[in-house]
Protein backbone atom coordinates (compact mmCIF):
# COMPACT_ATOMS: atom_id res chain seq x y z
CA UNK A 1 0.00 0.00 0.00
CA UNK A 2 2.25 2.79 -1.32
CA UNK A 3 1.79 6.54 -0.95
CA UNK A 4 1.55 6.80 -4.74
CA UNK A 5 -1.33 4.32 -4.84
CA UNK A 6 -3.25 6.20 -2.15
CA UNK A 7 -2.65 9.53 -3.93
CA UNK A 8 -4.10 8.10 -7.16
CA UNK A 9 -7.19 6.86 -5.31
CA UNK A 10 -7.63 10.27 -3.67
CA UNK A 11 -7.49 11.93 -7.09
CA UNK A 12 -10.04 9.58 -8.62
CA UNK A 13 -12.47 9.98 -5.72
CA UNK A 14 -12.14 13.77 -5.85
CA UNK A 15 -12.76 13.83 -9.61
CA UNK A 16 -15.83 11.59 -9.32
CA UNK A 17 -17.51 13.96 -6.89
CA UNK A 18 -19.39 11.02 -5.37
CA UNK A 19 -19.70 10.49 -1.63
CA UNK A 20 -16.65 8.47 -0.48
CA UNK A 21 -18.56 5.57 1.05
CA UNK A 22 -16.52 2.56 2.22
CA UNK A 23 -17.73 0.57 -0.81
CA UNK A 24 -16.65 3.29 -3.29
CA UNK A 25 -13.26 3.71 -1.61
CA UNK A 26 -12.66 -0.05 -1.65
CA UNK A 27 -13.74 -0.26 -5.31
CA UNK A 28 -11.37 2.57 -6.22
CA UNK A 29 -8.52 0.76 -4.51
CA UNK A 30 -9.18 -2.51 -6.33
CA UNK A 31 -9.55 -0.65 -9.64
CA UNK A 32 -5.86 0.29 -9.52
CA UNK A 33 -4.97 -3.17 -10.81
CA UNK A 34 -2.73 -4.02 -7.89
CA UNK A 35 -2.90 -7.35 -6.10
CA UNK A 36 -4.23 -6.39 -2.68
CA UNK A 37 -5.40 -8.63 0.12
CA UNK A 38 -8.59 -8.01 2.07
CA UNK A 39 -6.61 -6.65 5.06
CA UNK A 40 -4.78 -4.14 2.84
CA UNK A 41 -8.02 -2.98 1.24
CA UNK A 42 -9.71 -2.56 4.62
CA UNK A 43 -6.71 -0.67 6.01
CA UNK A 44 -6.45 1.59 2.97
CA UNK A 45 -10.19 2.22 2.99
CA UNK A 46 -10.12 3.33 6.62
CA UNK A 47 -7.13 5.63 6.07
CA UNK A 48 -8.71 7.29 3.05
CA UNK A 49 -12.10 7.62 4.73
CA UNK A 50 -10.43 9.41 7.65
CA UNK A 51 -8.96 11.94 5.22
CA UNK A 52 -12.03 12.38 3.04
CA UNK A 53 -14.89 12.51 5.54
CA UNK A 54 -15.50 14.70 8.58
CA UNK A 55 -12.45 15.72 10.56
CA UNK A 56 -10.65 12.41 10.05
CA UNK A 57 -8.70 11.11 13.05
CA UNK A 58 -9.82 14.16 15.06
CA UNK A 59 -13.47 13.09 14.91
CA UNK A 60 -13.47 11.16 18.24
CA UNK A 61 -11.88 14.11 20.03
CA UNK A 62 -14.46 16.58 18.74
CA UNK A 63 -17.25 14.18 19.71
CA UNK A 64 -16.12 14.29 23.36
CA UNK A 65 -18.51 16.71 25.11
CA UNK A 66 -15.73 17.83 27.45
CA UNK A 67 -13.41 19.00 24.67
CA UNK A 68 -13.40 22.72 23.88
CA UNK A 69 -10.29 22.91 21.68
CA UNK A 70 -8.31 20.55 19.45
CA UNK A 71 -4.85 21.79 18.45
CA UNK A 72 -2.61 20.07 15.91
CA UNK A 73 0.99 21.28 15.76
CA UNK A 74 2.44 18.25 13.94
CA UNK A 75 1.47 14.76 12.76
CA UNK A 76 2.25 13.31 16.19
CA UNK A 77 1.40 16.39 18.28
CA UNK A 78 -2.37 16.56 18.76
CA UNK A 79 -3.55 18.38 21.89
CA UNK A 80 -6.98 18.83 23.47
CA UNK A 81 -8.40 21.06 26.17
CA UNK A 82 -11.03 19.45 28.36
CA UNK A 83 -11.27 22.41 30.72
CA UNK A 84 -8.17 21.61 32.76
CA UNK A 85 -5.45 22.79 30.42
CA UNK A 86 -3.89 21.21 27.34
CA UNK A 87 -3.35 17.45 27.19
CA UNK A 88 -1.31 15.57 24.58
CA UNK A 89 -3.40 12.80 22.99
CA UNK A 90 -2.46 9.51 21.38
CA UNK A 91 -4.02 10.56 18.06
CA UNK A 92 -1.51 10.75 15.22
CA UNK A 93 -1.47 11.45 11.48
CA UNK A 94 0.48 9.43 8.94
CA UNK A 95 2.71 12.39 8.05
CA UNK A 96 2.75 16.18 7.73
CA UNK A 97 1.06 15.88 4.33
CA UNK A 98 -1.98 14.27 5.96
CA UNK A 99 -2.38 17.24 8.30
CA UNK A 100 -2.13 19.65 5.38
CA UNK A 101 -4.69 17.73 3.31
CA UNK A 102 -7.17 17.72 6.21
CA UNK A 103 -6.72 21.47 6.76
CA UNK A 104 -7.21 22.20 3.05
CA UNK A 105 -10.31 20.02 2.85
CA UNK A 106 -11.86 21.69 5.89
CA UNK A 107 -11.07 25.10 4.40
CA UNK A 108 -12.80 24.05 1.17
CA UNK A 109 -15.85 22.92 3.13
CA UNK A 110 -15.97 26.43 4.65
CA UNK A 111 -15.62 27.87 1.13
CA UNK A 112 -12.18 29.34 1.81
CA UNK A 113 -8.80 29.02 0.14
CA UNK A 114 -5.75 27.49 1.80
CA UNK A 115 -2.74 27.22 -0.48
CA UNK A 116 0.70 28.69 -1.08
CA UNK A 117 -0.81 31.99 -2.23
CA UNK A 118 -3.00 32.23 0.89
CA UNK A 119 -1.24 30.19 3.61
CA UNK A 120 -3.69 30.74 6.46
CA UNK A 121 -7.43 30.61 6.97
CA UNK A 122 -9.89 31.53 9.72
CA UNK A 123 -13.37 30.13 9.13
CA UNK A 124 -16.44 28.51 10.65
CA UNK A 125 -17.31 24.96 9.62
CA UNK A 126 -20.94 24.04 8.88
CA UNK A 127 -21.45 22.48 12.32
CA UNK A 128 -20.31 25.69 14.03
CA UNK A 129 -16.74 24.64 14.90
CA UNK A 130 -14.26 27.51 14.53
CA UNK A 131 -11.26 26.59 12.39
CA UNK A 132 -7.87 28.24 11.99
CA UNK A 133 -5.00 26.79 9.97
CA UNK A 134 -1.55 27.87 8.82
CA UNK A 135 0.47 25.84 6.30
CA UNK A 136 4.22 25.75 5.56
CA UNK A 137 6.41 27.63 4.92
CA UNK A 138 4.66 30.14 7.19
CA UNK A 139 4.14 27.34 9.72
CA UNK A 140 7.56 25.80 10.18
CA UNK A 141 7.72 22.03 9.79
CA UNK A 142 4.04 21.13 9.66
CA UNK A 143 0.59 22.58 9.14
CA UNK A 144 -0.87 23.97 12.36
CA UNK A 145 -4.59 23.37 12.77
CA UNK A 146 -6.78 24.76 15.56
CA UNK A 147 -10.40 23.75 16.07
CA UNK A 148 -12.61 25.43 18.67
CA UNK A 149 -15.80 23.54 19.41
CA UNK A 150 -19.06 25.45 19.66
CA UNK A 151 -21.53 23.38 21.63
CA UNK A 152 -25.15 23.34 20.42
CA UNK A 153 -26.46 24.68 23.73
CA UNK A 154 -25.39 27.11 26.41
CA UNK A 155 -24.40 25.93 29.86
CA UNK A 156 -26.89 26.75 32.57
CA UNK A 157 -25.77 28.96 35.43
CA UNK A 158 -26.10 25.96 37.76
CA UNK A 159 -23.64 24.05 35.57
CA UNK A 160 -21.16 26.94 35.67
CA UNK A 161 -21.41 27.03 39.46
CA UNK A 162 -20.84 23.27 39.59
CA UNK A 163 -17.83 23.60 37.27
CA UNK A 164 -16.31 26.30 39.46
CA UNK A 165 -16.56 29.08 36.85
CA UNK A 166 -19.01 30.96 39.06
CA UNK A 167 -18.51 30.84 42.85
CA UNK A 168 -21.32 29.60 45.13
CA UNK A 169 -24.03 32.25 45.29
CA UNK A 170 -22.47 34.15 42.39
CA UNK A 171 -25.38 33.25 40.14
CA UNK A 172 -27.65 35.45 42.29
CA UNK A 173 -25.36 38.44 41.71
CA UNK A 174 -25.12 37.85 37.97
CA UNK A 175 -28.87 37.44 37.60
CA UNK A 176 -29.42 40.73 39.41
CA UNK A 177 -27.06 42.52 37.00
CA UNK A 178 -28.91 41.12 33.97
CA UNK A 179 -32.36 41.89 35.35
CA UNK A 180 -31.29 45.46 36.20
CA UNK A 181 -30.41 45.90 32.51
CA UNK A 182 -26.87 47.02 33.27
CA UNK A 183 -24.53 47.29 30.30
CA UNK A 184 -21.46 45.13 30.82
CA UNK A 185 -18.38 43.67 29.17
CA UNK A 186 -16.80 40.31 29.91
CA UNK A 187 -13.02 40.52 29.75
CA UNK A 188 -10.29 37.90 29.76
CA UNK A 189 -7.69 36.16 27.67
CA UNK A 190 -8.15 33.67 24.84
CA UNK A 191 -9.88 30.50 26.03
CA UNK A 192 -10.84 31.94 29.42
CA UNK A 193 -14.55 31.24 28.89
CA UNK A 194 -15.87 34.68 27.90
CA UNK A 195 -18.27 33.39 25.23
CA UNK A 196 -19.48 30.54 27.45
CA UNK A 197 -20.34 32.91 30.30
CA UNK A 198 -21.98 35.46 28.00
CA UNK A 199 -24.21 32.78 26.46
CA UNK A 200 -25.34 31.71 29.92
CA UNK A 201 -26.04 35.29 31.04
CA UNK A 202 -28.11 35.97 27.92
CA UNK A 203 -30.23 32.98 28.84
CA UNK A 204 -31.32 34.98 31.92
CA UNK A 205 -32.79 37.79 29.81
CA UNK A 206 -36.57 38.04 30.00
CA UNK A 207 -38.52 36.04 27.42
CA UNK A 208 -40.30 39.16 26.15
CA UNK A 209 -37.02 40.83 25.18
CA UNK A 210 -35.40 40.67 21.73
CA UNK A 211 -31.67 39.89 21.63
CA UNK A 212 -29.69 40.88 18.52
CA UNK A 213 -26.21 39.35 18.25
CA UNK A 214 -23.42 40.76 16.07
CA UNK A 215 -20.42 38.43 15.79
CA UNK A 216 -17.33 37.80 13.71
CA UNK A 217 -18.04 34.10 14.02
CA UNK A 218 -21.43 32.88 15.27
CA UNK A 219 -20.41 31.24 18.55
CA UNK A 220 -22.98 32.49 21.06
CA UNK A 221 -25.76 29.99 21.74
CA UNK A 222 -28.06 31.63 24.34
CA UNK A 223 -30.99 29.59 25.59
CA UNK A 224 -33.57 32.24 24.74
CA UNK A 225 -36.71 32.22 22.58
CA UNK A 226 -36.05 35.45 20.66
CA UNK A 227 -32.52 35.73 19.28
CA UNK A 228 -31.47 37.35 15.99
CA UNK A 229 -27.96 36.35 14.88
CA UNK A 230 -25.80 38.40 12.52
CA UNK A 231 -22.37 37.26 11.31
CA UNK A 232 -19.60 39.08 9.43
CA UNK A 233 -18.51 38.01 5.96
CA UNK A 234 -15.13 38.18 4.26
CA UNK A 235 -14.63 39.61 0.79
CA UNK A 236 -14.79 37.24 -2.17
CA UNK A 237 -11.96 36.60 -4.65
CA UNK A 238 -12.77 39.89 -6.42
CA UNK A 239 -12.59 41.81 -3.14
CA UNK A 240 -16.36 42.44 -2.99
CA UNK A 241 -18.99 41.47 -0.43
CA UNK A 242 -17.12 42.39 2.76
CA UNK A 243 -19.40 42.81 5.80
CA UNK A 244 -17.65 44.09 8.93
CA UNK A 245 -18.65 43.95 12.57
CA UNK A 246 -19.19 47.69 12.47
CA UNK A 247 -21.68 47.18 9.61
CA UNK A 248 -23.54 44.62 11.72
CA UNK A 249 -23.74 46.87 14.77
CA UNK A 250 -25.26 49.63 12.66
CA UNK A 251 -27.80 47.25 11.14
CA UNK A 252 -28.62 45.75 14.53
CA UNK A 253 -29.64 49.19 15.81
CA UNK A 254 -32.37 49.27 13.15
CA UNK A 255 -33.75 45.89 14.20
CA UNK A 256 -35.46 47.04 17.42
CA UNK A 257 -33.10 45.28 19.85
CA UNK A 258 -33.91 45.12 23.55
CA UNK A 259 -30.37 43.81 24.07
CA UNK A 260 -27.60 44.62 21.62
CA UNK A 261 -24.74 42.11 21.93
CA UNK A 262 -21.33 42.31 20.25
CA UNK A 263 -19.66 38.92 20.43
CA UNK A 264 -16.19 40.45 20.70
CA UNK A 265 -15.32 44.15 20.67
CA UNK A 266 -12.07 44.28 18.75
CA UNK A 267 -12.12 47.28 16.39
CA UNK A 268 -13.81 50.47 15.28
CA UNK A 269 -17.26 49.05 16.08
CA UNK A 270 -16.61 50.19 19.66
CA UNK A 271 -17.69 53.71 18.72
CA UNK A 272 -21.06 52.51 17.36
CA UNK A 273 -21.62 50.26 20.37
CA UNK A 274 -20.93 53.04 22.88
CA UNK A 275 -23.14 55.41 20.90
CA UNK A 276 -25.94 52.84 20.95
CA UNK A 277 -25.64 52.29 24.70
CA UNK A 278 -25.90 56.05 25.15
CA UNK A 279 -29.14 56.34 23.18
CA UNK A 280 -31.54 54.19 25.15
CA UNK A 281 -30.24 50.70 24.36
CA UNK A 282 -29.77 49.55 27.94
CA UNK A 283 -28.49 46.12 28.86
CA UNK A 284 -26.08 45.83 25.93
CA UNK A 285 -23.07 43.62 26.41
CA UNK A 286 -20.16 41.85 24.77
CA UNK A 287 -16.68 40.48 25.33
CA UNK A 288 -13.24 42.04 25.05
CA UNK A 289 -9.69 40.70 25.29
CA UNK A 290 -7.95 42.17 28.33
CA UNK A 291 -5.33 41.10 30.86
CA UNK A 292 -7.29 42.46 33.83
CA UNK A 293 -10.54 44.27 34.55
CA UNK A 294 -8.61 47.50 35.11
CA UNK A 295 -7.17 47.23 31.59
CA UNK A 296 -10.57 47.41 29.88
CA UNK A 297 -10.83 51.26 29.69
CA UNK A 298 -7.32 51.60 28.14
CA UNK A 299 -8.16 48.75 25.76
CA UNK A 300 -11.36 50.49 24.63
CA UNK A 301 -9.42 53.75 24.37
CA UNK A 302 -7.02 52.13 21.90
CA UNK A 303 -9.90 50.67 19.88
CA UNK A 304 -11.70 54.02 19.91
CA UNK A 305 -8.62 55.73 18.49
CA UNK A 306 -8.88 53.43 15.46
CA UNK A 307 -12.46 54.69 15.00
CA UNK A 308 -11.39 58.34 15.17
CA UNK A 309 -12.54 59.00 18.76
CA UNK A 310 -10.16 61.11 20.81
CA UNK A 311 -9.47 60.18 24.43
CA UNK A 312 -11.85 62.70 26.01
CA UNK A 313 -14.75 61.75 23.71
CA UNK A 314 -14.20 58.03 24.29
CA UNK A 315 -14.20 58.40 28.08
CA UNK A 316 -17.29 60.63 28.02
CA UNK A 317 -19.19 57.98 26.07
CA UNK A 318 -17.77 55.17 28.16
CA UNK A 319 -18.77 56.75 31.48
CA UNK A 320 -22.40 56.93 30.43
CA UNK A 321 -22.59 53.68 28.46
CA UNK A 322 -20.84 50.95 30.44
CA UNK A 323 -21.55 50.01 34.07
CA UNK A 324 -19.83 46.72 34.88
CA UNK A 325 -16.79 44.65 33.83
CA UNK A 326 -16.68 40.92 34.60
CA UNK A 327 -13.17 39.48 34.29
CA UNK A 328 -12.38 35.80 33.69
CA UNK A 329 -9.09 33.96 34.13
CA UNK A 330 -7.72 30.44 33.85
CA UNK A 331 -5.98 29.40 37.04
CA UNK A 332 -2.94 27.14 37.22
CA UNK A 333 -5.10 24.02 37.18
CA UNK A 334 -6.67 25.16 33.88
CA UNK A 335 -10.04 25.99 35.46
CA UNK A 336 -11.91 28.95 34.00
CA UNK A 337 -13.39 31.21 36.68
CA UNK A 338 -14.61 34.73 37.36
CA UNK A 339 -11.70 36.55 39.02
CA UNK A 340 -13.31 39.95 39.57
CA UNK A 341 -16.37 42.10 39.01
CA UNK A 342 -15.64 45.83 38.67
CA UNK A 343 -17.81 48.93 38.42
CA UNK A 344 -16.79 51.98 36.40
CA UNK A 345 -16.22 55.46 37.84
CA UNK A 346 -14.52 58.67 36.77
CA UNK A 347 -11.22 59.68 38.33
CA UNK A 348 -10.18 63.21 39.27
CA UNK A 349 -9.22 64.00 35.69
CA UNK A 350 -12.57 62.85 34.35
CA UNK A 351 -11.27 59.61 32.84
CA UNK A 352 -13.01 56.29 33.43
CA UNK A 353 -11.36 53.76 35.72
CA UNK A 354 -12.61 50.47 37.12
CA UNK A 355 -13.13 49.84 40.84
CA UNK A 356 -13.24 46.29 42.28
CA UNK A 357 -16.66 45.41 43.64
CA UNK A 358 -16.33 41.62 44.00
CA UNK A 359 -13.39 39.22 44.01
CA UNK A 360 -13.24 35.47 43.62
CA UNK A 361 -13.65 33.34 46.72
CA UNK A 362 -13.97 29.57 46.97
CA UNK A 363 -17.08 29.95 49.14
CA UNK A 364 -18.54 32.91 47.29
CA UNK A 365 -17.69 36.39 46.04
CA UNK A 366 -15.70 38.59 48.43
CA UNK A 367 -16.93 42.17 48.58
CA UNK A 368 -14.53 45.01 47.76
CA UNK A 369 -14.65 48.81 47.80
CA UNK A 370 -17.03 49.13 44.83
CA UNK A 371 -19.67 46.82 46.35
CA UNK A 372 -22.07 49.58 47.43
CA UNK A 373 -21.85 51.16 43.98
CA UNK A 374 -22.66 47.80 42.37
CA UNK A 375 -25.51 47.23 44.76
CA UNK A 376 -26.93 50.68 43.95
CA UNK A 377 -26.71 50.01 40.21
CA UNK A 378 -28.61 46.74 40.66
CA UNK A 379 -31.48 48.67 42.22
CA UNK A 380 -31.11 47.18 45.66
CA UNK A 381 -31.68 43.63 44.40
CA UNK A 382 -28.41 42.50 46.01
Amino acid sequence: MTAGLLDEVRRQLAESGAEPTPARVAAALRAQGRLLGDAEVLGGTERLRCELVGTGPLEPLLADPRVTDVLVSGPDRVWVDRGRGLELTEVTFEDAGSVRRLAQRLAAVAERRLDDARPWVDARLPGGTRMHAVIPPVAVGSTCLSLRVVRPRAFSMAELVAAGTVPPGGDVVLRALVEARLSFLIGGGTGSGKTTLLSSLLGMVGERERIVLAEDSAELRPDHPHVVRLETRTANQEGAGLVTLRDLVRQALRMRPDRLVVGEVRGSEVSDLLAALNTGHEGGCGTVHANAAGDVPPRLEALGAAAGLDRAALHSQLAAALKVVIHLVRDRSGRRRIAEVHVLERDRDGFVVTVPALRWGEDGFIRAQGWERLRSLAGGAL
